[in-house]
Protein backbone atom coordinates (compact mmCIF):
# COMPACT_ATOMS: atom_id res chain seq x y z
CA UNK A 1 0.00 0.00 0.00
CA UNK A 2 1.12 3.61 -0.86
CA UNK A 3 1.76 5.36 2.01
CA UNK A 4 1.73 9.53 1.32
CA UNK A 5 0.76 12.17 3.31
CA UNK A 6 0.32 16.04 3.00
CA UNK A 7 3.11 17.72 5.45
CA UNK A 8 2.17 21.06 4.72
CA UNK A 9 1.33 23.28 1.93
CA UNK A 10 -0.31 27.11 1.38
CA UNK A 11 -2.44 29.81 0.43
CA UNK A 12 -16.41 -2.12 -22.08
CA UNK A 13 -14.43 -2.37 -24.49
CA UNK A 14 -14.04 -1.70 -28.43
CA UNK A 15 -12.68 -3.41 -30.89
CA UNK A 16 -9.67 -5.02 -29.65
CA UNK A 17 -6.67 -5.81 -32.10
CA UNK A 18 -6.95 -8.49 -34.70
CA UNK A 19 -2.93 -9.23 -34.13
CA UNK A 20 -3.03 -11.54 -37.51
CA UNK A 21 -5.19 -9.56 -39.43
CA UNK A 22 -4.17 -8.70 -42.99
CA UNK A 23 -0.48 -8.81 -42.39
CA UNK A 24 1.60 -5.99 -44.72
CA UNK A 25 4.77 -6.94 -46.34
CA UNK A 26 7.78 -6.93 -44.61
CA UNK A 27 9.55 -4.11 -46.27
CA UNK A 28 13.34 -3.74 -44.61
CA UNK A 29 13.68 0.38 -44.02
CA UNK A 30 16.68 1.88 -43.60
CA UNK A 31 17.52 4.65 -41.12
CA UNK A 32 17.92 7.86 -43.28
CA UNK A 33 20.47 9.19 -41.14
CA UNK A 34 24.36 10.57 -41.53
CA UNK A 35 27.05 8.96 -39.01
CA UNK A 36 26.44 11.99 -36.62
CA UNK A 37 22.60 13.39 -36.64
CA UNK A 38 22.42 16.81 -37.38
CA UNK A 39 19.58 18.42 -38.32
CA UNK A 40 19.55 22.56 -39.65
CA UNK A 41 16.47 24.56 -38.50
CA UNK A 42 14.52 23.12 -41.40
CA UNK A 43 15.16 20.13 -43.04
CA UNK A 44 17.05 19.75 -45.63
CA UNK A 45 19.54 23.28 -45.31
CA UNK A 46 23.11 22.77 -44.27
CA UNK A 47 23.55 22.75 -40.35
CA UNK A 48 25.38 25.64 -39.21
CA UNK A 49 25.09 28.79 -37.18
CA UNK A 50 24.65 31.10 -40.82
CA UNK A 51 20.81 29.94 -40.30
CA UNK A 52 20.37 30.55 -36.21
CA UNK A 53 19.77 33.35 -34.19
CA UNK A 54 22.53 34.12 -31.81
CA UNK A 55 21.50 35.12 -28.21
CA UNK A 56 21.68 38.49 -28.69
CA UNK A 57 19.12 38.23 -31.44
CA UNK A 58 17.10 35.85 -29.02
CA UNK A 59 16.80 38.62 -26.29
CA UNK A 60 16.35 41.43 -28.62
CA UNK A 61 13.18 39.09 -30.15
CA UNK A 62 11.91 38.78 -26.66
CA UNK A 63 12.01 42.11 -24.95
CA UNK A 64 9.48 42.69 -27.83
CA UNK A 65 7.28 39.85 -27.69
CA UNK A 66 7.19 39.35 -24.21
CA UNK A 67 8.51 42.47 -21.80
CA UNK A 68 11.24 43.49 -20.89
CA UNK A 69 11.40 41.64 -17.25
CA UNK A 70 11.55 38.51 -18.99
CA UNK A 71 14.22 39.74 -21.64
CA UNK A 72 16.51 41.28 -18.91
CA UNK A 73 16.39 37.60 -16.93
CA UNK A 74 16.98 35.85 -20.02
CA UNK A 75 19.81 37.95 -21.15
CA UNK A 76 21.75 38.95 -17.80
CA UNK A 77 21.12 34.78 -16.60
CA UNK A 78 21.97 33.56 -20.08
CA UNK A 79 25.31 35.35 -19.59
CA UNK A 80 26.04 34.54 -16.40
CA UNK A 81 25.29 30.54 -16.68
CA UNK A 82 26.46 29.31 -20.54
CA UNK A 83 24.41 26.10 -21.51
CA UNK A 84 26.05 23.06 -21.97
CA UNK A 85 26.07 21.19 -25.11
CA UNK A 86 27.34 18.11 -23.77
CA UNK A 87 25.66 17.77 -20.56
CA UNK A 88 22.57 14.81 -19.87
CA UNK A 89 19.52 16.08 -18.42
CA UNK A 90 17.96 14.36 -16.08
CA UNK A 91 14.61 15.55 -15.41
CA UNK A 92 14.25 15.52 -19.44
CA UNK A 93 12.23 18.05 -21.44
CA UNK A 94 8.49 18.59 -20.96
CA UNK A 95 6.32 20.85 -22.81
CA UNK A 96 2.94 21.95 -22.02
CA UNK A 97 0.03 20.63 -23.77
CA UNK A 98 -0.14 23.75 -26.63
CA UNK A 99 3.31 23.44 -26.95
CA UNK A 100 3.86 27.46 -26.16
CA UNK A 101 6.63 26.48 -23.10
CA UNK A 102 9.38 24.17 -22.52
CA UNK A 103 11.35 23.63 -19.50
CA UNK A 104 14.59 21.23 -18.56
CA UNK A 105 17.18 20.90 -16.24
CA UNK A 106 20.59 22.22 -17.33
CA UNK A 107 24.18 22.72 -16.08
CA UNK A 108 26.97 24.99 -17.20
CA UNK A 109 29.83 23.05 -18.63
CA UNK A 110 32.47 21.63 -16.30
CA UNK A 111 33.75 18.19 -15.00
CA UNK A 112 30.19 15.71 -14.61
CA UNK A 113 30.66 15.82 -10.62
CA UNK A 114 30.73 19.28 -10.35
CA UNK A 115 27.92 20.18 -12.38
CA UNK A 116 25.44 22.75 -11.36
CA UNK A 117 22.10 21.89 -12.22
CA UNK A 118 19.25 24.61 -12.66
CA UNK A 119 15.83 24.50 -14.30
CA UNK A 120 15.39 26.60 -17.38
CA UNK A 121 12.18 27.00 -19.28
CA UNK A 122 12.19 28.01 -22.94
CA UNK A 123 9.42 30.26 -24.77
CA UNK A 124 8.06 28.37 -27.85
CA UNK A 125 5.54 30.75 -29.17
CA UNK A 126 6.96 34.02 -30.00
CA UNK A 127 8.65 34.87 -32.73
CA UNK A 128 11.70 33.42 -31.61
CA UNK A 129 12.53 30.30 -29.36
CA UNK A 130 14.03 32.07 -26.32
CA UNK A 131 15.18 30.72 -22.96
CA UNK A 132 15.46 31.78 -19.63
CA UNK A 133 17.67 30.26 -17.05
CA UNK A 134 15.91 30.31 -13.60
CA UNK A 135 18.64 29.30 -10.71
CA UNK A 136 18.29 29.70 -6.94
CA UNK A 137 20.98 30.08 -4.94
CA UNK A 138 21.35 26.18 -4.45
CA UNK A 139 22.01 23.86 -7.32
CA UNK A 140 19.15 21.40 -8.06
CA UNK A 141 19.81 17.77 -7.37
CA UNK A 142 20.04 15.81 -10.53
CA UNK A 143 16.66 13.94 -10.21
CA UNK A 144 14.40 16.43 -9.47
CA UNK A 145 11.66 16.97 -12.27
CA UNK A 146 10.51 19.76 -13.78
CA UNK A 147 7.28 20.62 -15.34
CA UNK A 148 5.52 24.08 -17.53
CA UNK A 149 2.43 25.29 -16.92
CA UNK A 150 0.39 27.47 -19.92
CA UNK A 151 1.03 31.48 -17.60
CA UNK A 152 5.20 30.84 -17.86
CA UNK A 153 5.86 29.31 -14.45
CA UNK A 154 7.59 26.29 -13.95
CA UNK A 155 6.86 23.61 -11.09
CA UNK A 156 9.86 21.93 -9.72
CA UNK A 157 9.65 18.50 -7.98
CA UNK A 158 12.12 17.86 -5.35
CA UNK A 159 13.60 14.99 -3.29
CA UNK A 160 14.14 15.46 0.49
CA UNK A 161 15.19 12.48 2.52
CA UNK A 162 11.76 10.69 2.47
CA UNK A 163 9.77 13.79 1.59
CA UNK A 164 8.41 15.49 -1.95
CA UNK A 165 8.60 19.27 -1.98
CA UNK A 166 6.78 21.33 -4.68
CA UNK A 167 7.18 24.73 -5.88
CA UNK A 168 6.26 26.99 -8.36
CA UNK A 169 9.48 28.85 -10.41
CA UNK A 170 9.23 32.54 -12.08
CA UNK A 171 11.72 34.86 -13.85
CA UNK A 172 11.70 38.31 -11.48
CA UNK A 173 13.87 40.39 -13.43
CA UNK A 174 17.88 39.14 -13.20
CA UNK A 175 16.89 36.66 -10.63
CA UNK A 176 13.99 33.56 -9.99
CA UNK A 177 11.49 33.97 -7.76
CA UNK A 178 9.67 31.17 -5.86
CA UNK A 179 6.67 29.76 -4.41
CA UNK A 180 6.53 27.29 -1.80
CA UNK A 181 3.60 24.78 -2.68
CA UNK A 182 4.23 22.18 -0.38
CA UNK A 183 5.66 18.60 0.42
CA UNK A 184 3.96 14.98 0.35
CA UNK A 185 5.58 12.33 2.47
CA UNK A 186 6.13 9.85 0.12
CA UNK A 187 9.72 8.06 -0.61
CA UNK A 188 8.90 8.03 -4.86
CA UNK A 189 7.12 10.11 -7.24
CA UNK A 190 6.53 10.85 -10.45
CA UNK A 191 5.41 14.10 -12.34
CA UNK A 192 2.90 12.66 -15.27
CA UNK A 193 2.70 14.86 -18.43
CA UNK A 194 1.11 18.27 -18.03
CA UNK A 195 -2.39 18.49 -18.25
CA UNK A 196 -4.07 19.69 -21.11
CA UNK A 197 -5.79 22.90 -19.30
CA UNK A 198 -2.35 24.35 -18.49
CA UNK A 199 -3.35 25.14 -15.01
CA UNK A 200 -2.51 21.59 -12.98
CA UNK A 201 0.10 19.41 -12.74
CA UNK A 202 0.00 15.82 -11.56
CA UNK A 203 2.08 13.30 -10.20
CA UNK A 204 2.06 9.64 -9.26
CA UNK A 205 3.19 7.37 -6.27
CA UNK A 206 3.00 4.14 -6.91
CA UNK A 207 2.83 1.25 -4.44
CA UNK A 208 2.78 -2.60 -5.20
CA UNK A 209 -0.91 -3.06 -3.67
CA UNK A 210 -2.20 0.93 -4.41
CA UNK A 211 -1.33 3.97 -6.05
CA UNK A 212 -1.98 7.62 -5.42
CA UNK A 213 -2.68 10.40 -7.83
CA UNK A 214 -1.95 13.89 -6.43
CA UNK A 215 -2.71 17.74 -7.50
CA UNK A 216 0.29 18.88 -6.77
CA UNK A 217 -0.10 22.48 -8.72
CA UNK A 218 -3.33 24.16 -9.25
CA UNK A 219 -5.42 23.13 -6.13
CA UNK A 220 -6.39 25.58 -3.65
CA UNK A 221 -4.32 24.34 -1.00
CA UNK A 222 -1.29 22.46 -2.00
CA UNK A 223 -0.52 19.11 -2.66
CA UNK A 224 -3.73 16.55 -2.50
CA UNK A 225 -4.25 13.60 -3.23
CA UNK A 226 -7.27 13.28 -5.54
CA UNK A 227 -7.67 9.24 -6.32
CA UNK A 228 -6.08 6.24 -4.58
CA UNK A 229 -6.10 3.58 -7.51
CA UNK A 230 -5.78 -0.53 -6.18
CA UNK A 231 -2.99 -1.95 -7.83
CA UNK A 232 0.73 -0.56 -9.27
CA UNK A 233 0.25 2.15 -11.82
CA UNK A 234 2.41 3.78 -13.86
CA UNK A 235 2.18 5.87 -17.64
CA UNK A 236 -0.06 8.77 -17.87
CA UNK A 237 -2.00 9.87 -21.17
CA UNK A 238 -4.41 12.37 -21.00
CA UNK A 239 -7.57 11.51 -23.13
CA UNK A 240 -9.81 14.83 -22.93
CA UNK A 241 -8.75 18.62 -23.50
CA UNK A 242 -10.30 19.39 -19.87
CA UNK A 243 -8.09 17.36 -18.05
CA UNK A 244 -10.46 14.96 -16.35
CA UNK A 245 -10.20 11.03 -17.86
CA UNK A 246 -6.54 10.26 -17.48
CA UNK A 247 -5.27 6.95 -18.61
CA UNK A 248 -3.07 4.68 -16.69
CA UNK A 249 -1.35 1.19 -17.29
CA UNK A 250 -1.92 -0.56 -14.37
CA UNK A 251 -0.72 -3.97 -12.38
CA UNK A 252 -3.38 -5.63 -10.49
CA UNK A 253 -2.13 -6.29 -7.07
CA UNK A 254 -0.51 -9.32 -6.63
CA UNK A 255 0.71 -9.51 -10.14
CA UNK A 256 -0.35 -10.60 -13.58
CA UNK A 257 -0.72 -8.78 -17.15
CA UNK A 258 -0.35 -4.95 -17.36
CA UNK A 259 -3.50 -3.04 -18.46
CA UNK A 260 -4.46 0.41 -19.47
CA UNK A 261 -7.20 1.83 -17.38
CA UNK A 262 -9.27 5.50 -17.48
CA UNK A 263 -9.44 7.42 -14.36
CA UNK A 264 -12.18 9.93 -14.18
CA UNK A 265 -11.25 12.90 -12.27
CA UNK A 266 -14.45 14.35 -12.24
CA UNK A 267 -15.66 11.40 -10.18
CA UNK A 268 -13.66 11.05 -7.38
CA UNK A 269 -10.98 8.61 -9.23
CA UNK A 270 -13.53 6.39 -11.01
CA UNK A 271 -11.36 3.56 -12.53
CA UNK A 272 -12.88 1.57 -15.75
CA UNK A 273 -11.27 -0.53 -18.41
CA UNK A 274 -9.48 0.70 -21.33
CA UNK A 275 -7.24 -2.07 -23.09
CA UNK A 276 -8.10 -5.51 -23.15
CA UNK A 277 -6.82 -7.19 -25.99
CA UNK A 278 -6.10 -10.67 -24.51
CA UNK A 279 -6.47 -11.77 -21.37
CA UNK A 280 -2.60 -12.45 -20.53
CA UNK A 281 -1.41 -9.11 -22.91
CA UNK A 282 0.51 -6.59 -21.55
CA UNK A 283 -1.35 -3.96 -23.06
CA UNK A 284 -0.29 -0.19 -22.41
CA UNK A 285 -1.53 3.18 -23.66
CA UNK A 286 1.05 5.57 -24.77
CA UNK A 287 -0.22 8.15 -26.65
CA UNK A 288 -3.77 9.59 -27.41
CA UNK A 289 -5.39 12.43 -29.07
CA UNK A 290 -8.36 14.15 -28.08
CA UNK A 291 -9.35 15.74 -31.38
CA UNK A 292 -9.26 12.22 -33.73
CA UNK A 293 -9.44 9.79 -31.38
CA UNK A 294 -6.30 8.20 -32.05
CA UNK A 295 -4.72 6.07 -29.77
CA UNK A 296 -1.29 4.46 -29.67
CA UNK A 297 -0.44 1.48 -27.42
CA UNK A 298 2.01 -1.33 -26.89
CA UNK A 299 0.91 -4.77 -26.53
CA UNK A 300 2.28 -7.94 -26.67
CA UNK A 301 -0.82 -9.87 -27.84
CA UNK A 302 0.70 -10.74 -31.15
CA UNK A 303 3.13 -13.02 -29.56
CA UNK A 304 5.76 -10.34 -28.80
CA UNK A 305 5.44 -6.59 -28.53
CA UNK A 306 4.40 -4.44 -31.11
CA UNK A 307 3.69 -0.81 -31.48
CA UNK A 308 -0.34 -0.70 -32.43
CA UNK A 309 -3.06 1.89 -32.86
CA UNK A 310 -7.15 1.50 -32.54
CA UNK A 311 -9.87 5.23 -32.35
CA UNK A 312 -10.82 6.03 -28.68
CA UNK A 313 -15.00 4.50 -28.93
CA UNK A 314 -14.51 3.05 -31.74
CA UNK A 315 -15.85 -0.77 -33.00
CA UNK A 316 -12.64 -1.11 -35.61
CA UNK A 317 -10.09 -3.80 -34.35
CA UNK A 318 -6.92 -2.41 -32.95
CA UNK A 319 -4.10 -2.43 -36.03
CA UNK A 320 -0.18 -3.48 -35.54
CA UNK A 321 1.80 -1.72 -38.68
CA UNK A 322 4.12 -4.08 -40.24
CA UNK A 323 6.06 -0.56 -40.89
CA UNK A 324 6.70 0.35 -37.36
CA UNK A 325 8.37 -3.03 -36.64
CA UNK A 326 12.07 -2.53 -37.50
CA UNK A 327 14.57 -4.34 -36.85
CA UNK A 328 17.63 -3.85 -33.37
CA UNK A 329 15.92 -0.49 -32.59
CA UNK A 330 13.20 0.85 -30.14
CA UNK A 331 10.40 3.00 -31.75
CA UNK A 332 8.33 5.21 -29.63
CA UNK A 333 5.76 7.56 -30.73
CA UNK A 334 5.95 10.70 -28.80
CA UNK A 335 3.57 12.91 -30.32
CA UNK A 336 0.07 13.27 -32.60
CA UNK A 337 -0.91 16.32 -34.64
CA UNK A 338 -3.74 17.86 -33.05
CA UNK A 339 -7.22 18.96 -35.05
CA UNK A 340 -7.72 16.40 -37.18
CA UNK A 341 -11.02 15.77 -35.96
CA UNK A 342 -13.29 12.64 -36.54
CA UNK A 343 -10.01 11.79 -39.47
CA UNK A 344 -7.98 9.51 -36.73
CA UNK A 345 -6.31 7.57 -40.31
CA UNK A 346 -5.11 11.22 -41.62
CA UNK A 347 -3.14 12.04 -38.19
CA UNK A 348 0.38 12.47 -38.86
CA UNK A 349 2.35 10.77 -35.88
CA UNK A 350 5.92 11.52 -34.88
CA UNK A 351 8.04 8.74 -33.26
CA UNK A 352 11.28 8.07 -31.98
CA UNK A 353 13.97 5.95 -33.33
CA UNK A 354 16.80 4.81 -30.71
CA UNK A 355 19.61 2.28 -32.36
CA UNK A 356 23.22 1.80 -32.49
CA UNK A 357 23.80 4.85 -34.26
CA UNK A 358 21.79 6.91 -31.98
CA UNK A 359 18.35 8.67 -31.88
CA UNK A 360 16.42 9.94 -35.13
CA UNK A 361 13.21 10.70 -35.61
CA UNK A 362 10.13 8.85 -37.37
CA UNK A 363 7.06 9.77 -39.31
CA UNK A 364 4.15 8.10 -40.27
CA UNK A 365 0.10 7.93 -40.75
CA UNK A 366 -2.27 5.21 -39.96
CA UNK A 367 -3.78 5.13 -43.22
CA UNK A 368 -0.50 4.73 -44.98
CA UNK A 369 2.13 1.75 -44.68
CA UNK A 370 5.54 4.29 -44.66
CA UNK A 371 7.72 5.22 -41.90
CA UNK A 372 9.30 8.21 -43.14
CA UNK A 373 12.84 8.75 -41.58
CA UNK A 374 15.18 12.09 -40.47
CA UNK A 375 17.89 12.74 -38.68
CA UNK A 376 17.33 14.30 -35.39
CA UNK A 377 18.82 18.25 -34.88
CA UNK A 378 22.08 18.10 -33.18
CA UNK A 379 21.27 18.41 -29.05
CA UNK A 380 17.85 17.19 -29.91
CA UNK A 381 16.40 15.67 -26.35
CA UNK A 382 15.09 12.36 -27.84
CA UNK A 383 11.55 11.96 -27.47
CA UNK A 384 10.68 16.50 -27.21
CA UNK A 385 8.72 17.28 -29.66
CA UNK A 386 5.20 19.06 -30.88
CA UNK A 387 3.36 19.17 -33.84
CA UNK A 388 1.13 22.49 -35.42
CA UNK A 389 -2.19 21.74 -36.92
CA UNK A 390 -1.23 22.63 -40.45
CA UNK A 391 1.15 19.12 -39.86
CA UNK A 392 4.65 20.49 -38.90
CA UNK A 393 6.95 19.10 -36.28
CA UNK A 394 8.63 20.92 -34.32
CA UNK A 395 11.87 19.74 -32.64
CA UNK A 396 13.56 21.62 -29.80
CA UNK A 397 17.21 21.37 -29.33
CA UNK A 398 19.99 22.91 -27.99
CA UNK A 399 23.82 22.45 -28.49
CA UNK A 400 27.09 24.53 -28.11
CA UNK A 401 25.91 27.00 -31.07
CA UNK A 402 22.71 27.21 -30.50
CA UNK A 403 21.54 27.32 -26.43
CA UNK A 404 17.83 27.40 -27.69
CA UNK A 405 16.67 26.31 -31.15
CA UNK A 406 13.73 24.67 -32.85
CA UNK A 407 13.64 22.91 -36.15
CA UNK A 408 10.69 22.29 -38.41
CA UNK A 409 9.75 19.31 -40.15
CA UNK A 410 7.06 18.78 -42.49
CA UNK A 411 4.99 15.71 -42.25
CA UNK A 412 5.51 14.25 -45.86
CA UNK A 413 2.44 13.12 -48.01
CA UNK A 414 2.68 8.62 -48.61
CA UNK A 415 2.50 7.66 -51.94
CA UNK A 416 -1.13 6.48 -51.93
CA UNK A 417 -3.81 8.39 -50.83
CA UNK A 418 -5.46 8.59 -47.24
CA UNK A 419 -8.68 5.63 -46.71
CA UNK A 420 -9.93 8.30 -44.36
CA UNK A 421 -13.43 7.50 -47.06
CA UNK A 422 -13.61 4.37 -46.20
CA UNK A 423 -12.33 2.13 -48.90
CA UNK A 424 -10.38 -1.01 -48.13
CA UNK A 425 -7.37 -0.92 -49.73
CA UNK A 426 -5.87 -3.59 -52.03
CA UNK A 427 -3.07 -5.44 -53.25
CA UNK A 428 0.37 -4.37 -52.08
CA UNK A 429 1.34 -0.81 -51.70
CA UNK A 430 -1.79 0.18 -50.74
CA UNK A 431 -3.29 1.72 -47.75
CA UNK A 432 -3.73 -0.14 -45.09
CA UNK A 433 -7.50 -0.83 -44.70
CA UNK A 434 -9.14 0.71 -41.03
CA UNK A 435 -10.44 -2.20 -39.93
CA UNK A 436 -11.39 -5.65 -40.34
CA UNK A 437 -14.46 -6.84 -42.01
CA UNK A 438 -16.12 -9.08 -39.41
CA UNK A 439 -18.62 -6.80 -37.51
CA UNK A 440 -16.95 -7.05 -33.35
CA UNK A 441 -19.31 -8.53 -31.18
CA UNK A 442 -20.08 -5.00 -29.50
CA UNK A 443 -21.14 -1.80 -31.71
CA UNK A 444 -21.10 0.86 -29.37
CA UNK A 445 -18.22 3.33 -28.04
CA UNK A 446 -16.75 1.12 -25.16
CA UNK A 447 -13.16 0.82 -24.03
CA UNK A 448 -11.32 -1.13 -26.60
CA UNK A 449 -11.25 -4.66 -26.44
CA UNK A 450 -13.74 -6.83 -27.99
CA UNK A 451 -12.72 -7.90 -31.40
CA UNK A 452 -11.66 -11.64 -32.01
CA UNK A 453 -8.20 -12.20 -31.93
CA UNK A 454 -7.89 -14.71 -34.83
CA UNK A 455 -7.61 -14.05 -38.75
CA UNK A 456 -9.97 -11.76 -40.30
CA UNK A 457 -11.79 -12.50 -43.59
CA UNK A 458 -10.38 -9.78 -46.14
CA UNK A 459 -12.80 -8.88 -48.96
CA UNK A 460 -12.15 -10.31 -52.33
Amino acid sequence: MTACAIEGGSAGAAATADPEAEPEPEEPVEPAMPAEPAMSAKPGEPAGADGEAGEDREAGQAREARGDEEAEASSTEGDARPHADDAPLPGGFTLTADGAYAARLTAAPGPPGERAWYPERWTLDGPEPYAVPLPLDQPEEPDSQVAPLADGRVLIRRRVADRQMFSLLYPTGPGTGELLLGAVGCAEMTLLPSSPDGRCVYALSAGEHESSLWLVAGGAFGPEEVARIPGRCSGGVWLDRAGRILALDRQEPGGGPVKAVAVDLGRQGEVTPLLQIAPGSDDRLLLADADSGLLLLRSDAPGHDRLGWGVLGSCLPVRFPECLRLADVAVTPFAVQPGQMLMPESCAVALRIDGAQGSWVGVWRPAGRQLHQFAAPLGWVPGAGYWNRDGVLRLPYANGATPCGVALLDAPEDVEPSSVTGRTGGGEGGPEPSGAAATPSVCKPVPLGQAPLHRAARPD
